[in-house]
């Protein structure tokens, strides 16, 4: 097949996997710039929709500020309307119109509903005697001094300590006052002051920018036609005095307002409100910005409306935020899509080229395997022709590589037929063991071992065929079995002789039993007749070698007990069953409780002590340590045993007798588990050393381990294994 040349690359990329991921940035910029040009237009349509909500809403505001000073004229013009009907009303009169109206539950943010009287020296000096002669007291005029005209405060309802302090305020002579007094006067309707420190505001409290509407009041109720007329008929003003801030939060308190906004009396340029807010955005080029100019009352009024903090952050709806935002991501996943295809089409071109170029090595190695290879090998066709075959298994059939090529393979085998009677594996594989003649006559054994191969369709070559020369292994294998055969007869010699020898050694226990004991008894016998017959014949130190003789051969005879116990412990048939190992522990210390009743002594046994083994030997284990432990505790006060159990390092579990008796030193601990080795002398404690011995072949024959730790004078601890799996019994 001829060789495709490489595409072209550029910085170890092929340069049409380059031109993919440059497809994959042009479609995310250009994904992009349609993005920012619909937010731009959709950002300058949703600006001006902004504004248009925004300069609405200002309208909103302007036209509630306008309707509660509609409703504060009206207030007035109801005062005003109470003179039509009464000369001057009384001021009980006035306060029960006042309480009529309930301004405080009303909420129109109103101070009180007064009345200020337009007055001549003469005509002050009759309204002083006349409001002494009914009993409401002094009434004083402030500030004092002589002036043309007077306008003091007459009444201001409701009655609080503030408005009380106004009684007799001469408003005509504050020049801001004076001014909307007089335009009301000569108009002949209402009219607001400009902004003033009200009287019911303390002087040391912040400025709270105040105003004052003034509503003329006629005599008789008449409404001269003339300002001449209307001066010489004026009988004084109904105002009501309120703060602007009152104004602003009861006039809009049912309004949710997006925006701040200031209020500035262009006559004068001051300013009469402004929320919180509003010097924080005042200059912003980002907040919304409008302006109204009303005329009211007689006063021009500009309100300067900025968008609130809230809505300056962006003009952005959630909506077109939404829209934007999935229109980015569709970009970005667009961009990965392309991406992806291109990093796909890149990863592809290089796997193409690896795999070409490992199909080369992997053709490369199985030629040199072939080549090499100490075993033979031949392709096979569908016929069973040797298409191929190495030098290894020309030398295995003895002939020429050139010599087998197109040879049928199966001729060769000196059983050819049985070479396909082997199933195969479920890879497909067959293995079969064959003899082969050589040109020489010689018989080989050979392993046959036949392998699918796959290639191409249409291929000539099906199969693989691997032959091993196991004729040398086979000669081998055969010395071998003679070899194990001639072992298992010795196996069997030396089985026999071991167990001719443990017959003989158990009639030798036998012996030790009966032969030794008969002299040890005839002994102890004489001995005792001496002491019973002869007992004033011998003196003292005869008795006492009497007695030694009798206690030598007791012990004698415990000896040979001991022996006989420990020899019974190898023999025998090991029988598991499962066994509780605290109530053997209870039983064992009650023996021995029973058996020395004065003595003392703190047994801790751990409940659910559980293990499997001999019930019979793990009986006699448990007899040694815990009778040692005994033994070893008689001088301790108070003397302790503890029997509990703890888990290994191999997660087994691992049973301990402790105490705190006289203990040992730890390197003579090798000493404990042999016979006859005692670390104390027998005038110390008694025994034959045989039990730590016993406990030994005990723990050995369960498969398990038996170790000591002790310290002299501070007791012992024995610690033991029963593995329930032990195979060695």
């Amino acid at each position: 097949m001829a060789d495709v040349p490489p595409a072209p690359e550029m910085n170890g990329e092929p340069l049409q996997s380059r031109r993919g991921y440059q497809l994959a940035v042009l479609v995310l910029i250009g994904a992009l710039l349609v993005v920012a040009l619909y937010a731009q237009s959709a950002s300058e349509r949703e600006r001006q929709l902004a504004e248009a909500d925004f300069v609405a809403e200002a309208e909103q505001v302007v036209e509630l500020l306008r309707q509660r000073l509609l409703a504060y004229e009206l207030t007035a013009h109801g005062g005003a309307s109470l003179f039509a009907s009464v000369d001057r009303p009384s001021a009980r009169q006035w306060r029960d119109y006042v309480d009529g109206l309930r301004l405080e539950r009303r909420s129109l943010g109103l101070l009180g509903l007064g009345y200020a009287a337009w007055l001549t020296p003469q005509a002050l000096e009759a309204l002083q005697l006349e409001i002494r002669a009914s009993g409401g007291g002094l009434y004083r005029v402030t500030p004092h001094g002589a002036r043309a005209h007077y306008g003091p405060v007459v009444y201001l309802e409701p009655e609080t300590p503030e408005n009380l302090a106004a009684i007799g305020y001469d408003m005509y002579t504050d020049p801001a006052r004076r001014v909307a007094m007089g335009a009301s006067r000569d108009r002949g309707v209402a009219r607001l002051s400009a902004g003033v420190r009200l009287l019911q505001q303390q002087h040391d409290d912040p400025l709270r920018p105040g105003l004052l509407l003034y509503m003329p009041v006629y005599r008789a109720g008449s409404f001269p036609a003339n300002i001449p007329t209307r001066r010489a008929a004026l009988q004084g003003w109904v105002y009501v005095p309120f703060h602007v801030d009152a104004l602003v939060e009861s006039a809009l308190a049912p309004l949710r307002r997006s925006l701040v906004f200031r209020i500035v009396d262009t006559e004068d340029q001051s300013v009469l409100y402004a929320d919180p807010g509003y010097a924080e955005v005042a200059e912003s080029r980002q907040r919304l910005k409008h302006g109204i100019e009303r005329e009211l009352y007689g006063r021009s009024w500009r309100v300067d409306f900025r968008s609130a903090p809230a809505a300056a952050r962006g003009l952005g709806s959630p909506a077109l935020q939404a829209t934007l935002l999935a229109g980015l991501l569709a970009s970005l996943m667009l961009f990965a899509v392309v991406w992806t295809l291109a990093r796909t089409h890149s990863h592809a071109q290089r796997l193409a080229a690896r795999m070409s170029e490992s199909y080369r090595r992997s053709e490369s190695r199985f030629r040199t395997s072939m080549q090499y290879s100490a075993i033979g090998k031949a392709l096979l066709d569908r016929h069973d022709t040797v298409v191929e075959a190495n030098p290894s298994l020309a030398r295995i059939l003895g002939a020429e590589p050139s010599e087998i090529a197109g040879t049928e393979f199966g001729r060769r085998l000196i059983d050819p037929a049985g070479a396909h009677d082997e199933a195969p594996d479920a890879e497909g594989v067959v293995r079969i063991t064959r003899e082969v003649a050589r040109p020489d006559g010689e018989l080989r054994h050979v392993q046959l071992t036949y392998s699918p191969v796959p290639g191409d369709l249409g291929s000539d070559v099906v199969r693989l065929v691997q032959v091993e020369d196991v004729t040398e292994r086979q000669r081998a294998e055969a010395q071998v079995h003679a070899l194990n055969r001639m072992l298992e007869l010795r196996v069997a010699a030396r089985t026999r002789e071991l167990r001719q020898a443990n017959q003989e050694l158990e009639s030798f226990a036998y012996s030790i039993s009966h032969d030794l004991r008969a002299p040890l008894r005839t002994i102890d016998g004489f001995g005792r007749m001496l002491a019973e017959r002869y007992r004033d014949a011998i003196d003292d130190a005869g008795r006492d070698y009497l007695a030694r003789i009798r206690a030598a051969t007791a012990r004698m005879d415990g000896l040979i007990d001991a022996l006989l116990k420990m020899s019974r412990l190898s023999r025998g048939e090991l029988k598991r069953v499962p066994l509780d190992l605290s109530q053997m522990a209870a039983e064992i210390v009650a023996e021995l409780r029973e058996a020395e009743p004065e003595r003392k002594v703190e047994v801790s046994i751990a409940p659910d002590l559980r293990a499997h083994g001999d019930a019979a030997l793990v009986r006699n284990l448990l007899e040694n340590l815990v009778g040692n432990a005994w033994k070893f505790t008689v001088g301790a006060d108070p003397a302790r045993i503890e029997i509990d159990a703890e888990r290994g390092a191999d997660g087994g579990t691992v049973f301990a007798v402790r105490d705190n008796g006289a203990g040992f030193a730890q390197e003579y601990a090798g000493k404990l588990f042999r016979p006859f080795q005692r670390l104390h002398s027998q005038e110390e404690f008694s025994g034959h050393g045989i039990g730590l011995a016993s406990v030994k072949r005990i723990v050995d024959r369960h498969g398990g381990q038996v170790w000591a730790e002790g310290r002299p004078g501070e007791g012992a601890c024995f610690r033991f294994t029963l593995p329930a799996d032990a195979a060695a019994e």
